[in-house]
């Protein structure tokens, strides 16, 4: 069995990346050695690795890391959730030596922590110039060098994330308190930070299970509702869509982020289509259609809306990405309702458009 030093003095297996068009990679392992079958997907943040890894949107996912060098400081507070969700992790170095004054481990121990495996040592940026150009696509992580790959490709072409919503809500309500306006967090796979958002401008926050119902909600006569952001395909949330068209017709202010964006689009009656490779990173820009500013978002989604099946009459366009001029937000005709593709909380990356929650406020009837 092939193994190799670390400069720790650990041993480290070698392990293979086995992508459904047949391209192998070979690395050493890091984190968890057990198989893993999942959607390969990479991510441009320069920084902020542990708010991705603890991000539920990567739930059902491998993650590539497109920077070179993963790790430098450690394991730190900077969590999104209470535990770590991608199937799989993939970068091109993994630090050896972590250094920061806030450091309470190195990221291998917390991959194996949370039985995650990975791979370190491939090329990403080859990884990631074969998704962009051949889109995204499914593939394995495997420490078992007798791999068969005519055996392996059809497990990869047939693998789907299915309904990872229902893996990645919470599983009973909760209350975060604040002495302000009372919002609804339908928890679709929620970042931390969404609530923290809203707590900070002094909401008390009730978070409620993905797949509660609509009349559940109301009937605690919110100030306002938050759709939170989640993993997988949007069409996959049947039944969640059918209680968001419910909470759309209530006349209760709403407000909702990447996931619950592509849910109210088809509530109202929109489509959504799977990206070529989608975005994930915090460098992208978008533009609000209404002012003409750019801002720089953080972005995690491989959906989008198709403004084309958008009825005018329901809602239109707001923002829109600088780059491939896919929609990247709604705003409702005749209703309380606006929703971003996009990610106004940040965590990781760049804090431009938290003006959005204090609009949200503004629909809510204020501060108070």
């Amino acid at each position: 069995m092939p193994w190799q030093k670390t400069r720790k003095g650990k041993v480290n297996m070698k392990a293979f990346l086995i992508l459904e068009n047949g391209v192998v990679m070979e690395g050493a392992s890091i984190g968890s050695v057990r198989e893993a079958i999942s959607e390969i997907v990479f991510n441009t943040s320069m920084t902020g690795y542990l708010e991705v890894l603890t991000d539920p949107s990567y739930a059902g996912q491998a993650v590539v890391m497109t920077y070179p060098l993963i790790g430098n400081y450690g394991v730190t507070p900077d969590m999104e959730s209470a535990r770590a969700w991608p199937d799989g992790y993939i970068v091109r170095e993994l630090s050896r030596l972590p250094s920061n004054f806030r450091c309470k481990g190195d990221l291998s121990d917390f991959l194996i922590q949370y039985d995650i495996p990975g791979i370190a040592g491939i090329d990403t940026r080859a990884l990631t110039k074969i998704l962009r150009e051949k889109g995204t696509m499914n593939g394995m992580i495997t420490t078992n060098a007798d791999y068969d790959t005519s055996a392996i490709i059809p497990r990869l072409k047939a693998y789907s994330t299915g309904n990872v919503v229902e893996k990645a809500t919470c599983k009973e309500i909760h209350i975060l308190k604040g002495d302000g306006r009372r919002v609804a967090l339908l928890d679709l796979g929620a970042k931390s930070n969404i609530a923290k958002s809203l707590q900070k401008r002094g909401c008390q926050v009730t978070v409620y299970p993905a797949y509660t119902t609509a009349e559940e909600i109301l009937a605690q006569d919110p100030d306002g509702i938050m759709l939170s952001n989640g993993p997988g395909d949007p069409k996959e949330c049947v039944s969640i869509i059918q209680q968001i068209r419910k909470l759309y017709e209530s006349g209760v202010p709403v407000f909702a982020i990447c996931l619950g964006h592509q849910l109210m689009a088809l509530a109202a009656g929109a489509d959504t289509y799977k990206m070529k490779y989608g975005h994930r990173g915090g460098n992208h820009p978008v533009k609000d259609l209404t002012t003409g500013r750019v801002y720089i978002s953080s972005q995690n989604h491989g959906y989008a809306v198709d403004t084309q099946s958008l009825d005018p009459a329901v809602a239109k366009p707001a923002f829109v990405n600088v780059n491939d001029g896919t929609n990247e937000g709604l705003l409702y005709m005749d209703k309380p309702v606006f929703t971003v593709q996009f990610h106004p909380e940040a965590c990781p990356g760049p804090m431009d458009s938290a003006y959005l929650f204090d609009r949200f406020m503004t629909m809510m009837g204020g501060d108070q």
